[in-house]
């Protein structure tokens, strides 16, 4: 008897909405992360990208817990001498939130060809609305 690997035959890949509305930054992210991985489906491959696509909505309705929505900073670097910069919690989320639940979920995601492949199928929006009526997507209740 052989160990089944699945093809790209095998693989039917579905799509799930998760709203972001009082959820924690977090736990959010482990579970779209374990959707985007395919670790939810029974031909999990570690080394395919058997996951679904995920597309968060309300992304500024996430929330932290404890004093980390002010003492977290966002830190990127531009390329030049001294470029680096830096951002607070707050005002990022004013400004760019679907930075921060983009940043979360690609943080747990593995840092490879393959963990990139799967960051492309995550779709994180502002606001209750998105385009992709048409795939049809599945709404999702997280676990806590």
């Amino acid at each position: 008897m052989s160990t089944f690997v699945p093809g790209a035959k095998d693989i039917n890949r579905k799509w799930f909405v998760v709203d972001a509305t009082d959820k924690t930054l977090g736990r959010l992210a482990s579970s779209a992360a374990n959707i985007l991985t395919g670790k939810n489906s029974p031909k999990y491959t570690p080394y395919i990208d058997t996951g679904d696509h995920v597309i968060v909505i309300n992304a500024e309705k996430i929330k932290l817990t404890g004093l980390k929505s002010q003492q977290k900073i966002y830190r990127r670097y531009t390329g030049f001498p001294g470029g680096l910069r830096e951002e607070a919690f707050d005002k990022l989320l004013a400004r760019k939130p679907e930075a921060i639940v983009e940043e979360a979920i690609k943080g747990m995601l593995p840092k490879s060809k393959l963990g990139r492949q799967m960051a492309t199928k995550l779709k994180v929006y502002r606001g209750d609305k998105h385009p992709h009526l048409a795939q049809q997507p599945e709404a999702v209740e997280l676990t806590a």
